[in-house]
């Protein structure tokens, strides 16, 4: 057993409620790809400057739709090629406070049969014929309370594709106005709270480790490591898709490479 990441020291004491895997071979990751950027430039990440890299990155709803099928997909994708037959949509709801862009989160009801506990971008499964951005709007509504009507889509990360299941998330980027207020669906949502995009970047935010498991993994490197994201925040941490997905918005928003942009995972 290779454990050079130790359970209770694995976040340098952060606290947080939630339970997260502990797998067999577990090694330290990188820094942040954002790292060698000056604090100055990890701050004012207005909604302008969130447009404007969507434009540059050809992630603009004026610029490309978003990709409705997998075979479109340049994202990062699991398993061998199977048809997608499970769709779901994340909100990546931003409104700027303050000269800051802040990011919706909620924390997943601890009652849940899966992900319970888990800091998640509003979203959920499509309902038949429904498009990515009208899922994304209906849940963010019916998880925390937010009017479809004051969300503007914008624009669209890479969707995140597990073939060996059959299911893929498209996350749709909105912008609001100014804060809303939230109010969170207790059969689904512990709680609902924002967070500054320049906080995330922040040193001392981000953190990533490289898995191991006994079965290979798509997308592993040569040893057969993977990446996986983590990101301390208040009361709480966040991994997984959530954390795939925050690391390409932060890495597009600071202008630096996301380190799946080139990734082969299937």
């Amino acid at each position: 057993m290779v454990r050079n990441v130790e359970g209770p020291s694995r976040f340098d004491g952060h606290e947080y409620p939630q339970s997260i895997p502990e797998p067999e071979h577990v090694m330290p990751g990188g820094a942040a790809p954002w790292s060698r950027l000056s604090a100055g430039e990890r701050r004012g990440v207005t909604l302008e400057r969130v447009e404007r890299q969507l434009r540059r990155s050809e992630r603009h709803l004026d610029v490309a739709p978003v990709p409705g099928d997998p075979l479109e997909m340049v994202a990062v994708s699991d398993g061998p090629r199977r048809p997608v037959t499970r769709r779901s949509a994340v909100l990546v709801a931003l409104f700027d406070e303050d000269g800051e862009a802040q990011i919706i989160l909620t924390r997943r009801s601890f009652a849940l049969r899966h992900h319970r506990g888990e800091i998640a971008l509003p979203g959920g499964g499509s309902d038949v014929g429904e498009t990515a951005i009208e899922t994304a709007l209906r849940e963010a509504n019916e998880e925390v309370g937010l009017d479809p009507a004051r969300v503007r889509p914008v624009g669209w990360l890479s969707p995140i594709v597990t073939y060996a299941s059959g299911s893929a998330i498209w996350p749709v980027v909105g912008f609001l106005s100014e804060r809303p207020t939230l109010t969170a669906d207790p059969t689904e949502v512990d709680r609902a709270f924002t967070i500054s995009l320049s906080e995330l970047l922040s040193d001392g935010s981000f953190a990533q480790e490289r898995w191991r498991r006994s079965e290979a993994r798509p997308g592993a490197d040569a040893d057969g490591y993977f990446p996986i994201y983590f990101y301390r925040v208040p009361e709480d941490l966040i991994w997984g898709a959530t954390a795939r997905v925050l690391t390409e918005l932060l890495c597009l928003v600071s202008g630096v490479e996301w380190p799946d942009a080139h990734r082969v995972w299937g």
